[in-house]
């Protein structure tokens, strides 16, 4: 595995490169980082190039000025455009489903297929879900409930999740892990954070997994994300937030079917 480095405007990214064949870039969520994906990455980059990246301001990425769900879609398509990728699989968990819906959006060109997880950018702004975001993005709640409230939607099954619980909860405990979490919850009551109505230009094959105990991101967002995303399959699993880390061979079962399906026709 080579870790790399990606100078980007919003700070310097790491990410990790492993493997060869179709690229699949696997995004994480706000306070997490790219360590998440260590339960799949060994079966995927069997057969791809497998990329994962450290979002501005998480793991060993540095930040440069206030983040923001937008700023980080925006980061995704340096990236992707930096780097020439074309064709990839996306595979976004949260915040980072968002910024690979809005890349399948703007650039389908550089998009085989979606693998949205839990993700955000399909939420109703409605006055409650407004509420919601605005405490979380106050400091002094977000110090006080952040070490639960990430338990409480990872809904931890094994040392993978404890793991990332251990990270994201140490994150939060830092002034500089309660400010990125306070801008990106801040941002989630932007305008553009919400895809719903841009959703039918989706043209990549979508495939949504959704862990159906999050309390973060509930199920029936999941639901409402598969019907605004036309021609998208839905799979629910008994997780929390991040079923790839939860349950990742009954995750991979789901997931490397269907992306060896897209990139099948893709070649034909």
């Amino acid at each position: 595995m080579a870790t790399r480095n990606f100078t980007s405007m919003a700070g310097e990214l790491a990410y990790d490169d492993i493997g060869s064949g179709d690229p699949v870039v696997l995004l994480h969520a706000t306070l997490h980082d790219r360590r998440d994906f260590t339960p799949i990455i060994p079966a995927l980059a069997e057969n791809h190039r497998v990329i994962a990246l450290d979002w501005p301001g998480h793991g060993e990425s540095s930040s440069s000025g206030p983040l923001s769900a937008t700023r980080m879609a925006d980061v995704l398509d340096e990236f992707v455009t930096g780097t020439d990728l074309r064709d990839a699989v996306f595979v976004g968990n949260s915040i980072g489903g968002y910024a690979a819906a809005r890349l399948a959006i703007e650039r389908p060109n550089r998009v085989a297929a979606l693998v949205l997880v839990n993700t955000g950018g399909f939420i109703p702004r409605t006055p409650a879900v407004r509420a919601f975001c605005a405490a979380l993005a106050t400091p002094w709640i977000a110090r006080r409930v952040a070490p639960s409230f990430i338990r409480g939607y990872m809904k931890p099954n094994g040392p993978a999740d404890e793991a990332i619980i251990e990270r994201a909860v140490a994150a939060a405990r830092t002034p500089e892990g309660i400010e990125v979490f306070t801008s990106l919850w801040r941002s989630f009551t932007d305008t553009a954070f919400d895809l719903g109505d841009r959703a039918a230009s989706i043209t990549a094959p979508t495939l949504i997994v959704w862990g159906t105990k999050d309390i973060a991101i509930p199920a029936r967002i999941g639901r409402r994300t598969h019907t605004k995303v036309s021609g998208s399959e839905l799979r629910e699993l008994p997780t929390g937030h991040a079923a790839f880390s939860s349950a990742p061979a009954e995750f991979l079962d789901i997931v490397q079917p269907f992306i060896r399906t897209v990139l099948a026709r893709r070649a034909c």
